[in-house]
């Protein structure tokens, strides 16, 4: 499943309203641990075909970042109908990924 950017003007349509439950990567360009994490998560959303994967840069989408009160990065957030169910902050392999959305 392809990995889609998101920000302010669309995450209430991508992920708010997502019929599947959604795995919400916050990363920046910039950031050592949300490169070695981005390869992970797309392994993941290639592999899973029954959640949608998204990436907000938190540079370009600051309010949503507070939103979520994400303080550090890599944060991974997993949204389902609406309401966030589970998070995790800093870098985690594959397996806790997936246990993460499971």
């Amino acid at each position: 499943m392809e990995i889609l950017k998101v920000n302010s003007q669309n995450f209430e349509e991508e992920v708010l309203k997502s019929e599947k439950p959604v795995l919400v990567d916050f990363y920046a360009d910039w950031c050592g641990p949300c490169k070695m994490l981005s390869p992970i998560v797309d392994e993941v959303a290639q592999e899973n075909e029954d959640i949608k994967v998204v990436k907000v840069n938190v540079d370009d989408s600051q309010d949503l970042a507070m939103k979520y009160q994400v303080m550090s990065i890599p944060t991974l957030v997993v949204i389902k109908e609406g309401n966030e169910i589970n998070r995790s902050v800093g870098l985690i392999d594959k397996s806790q990924v997936v246990k993460m959305i499971k």
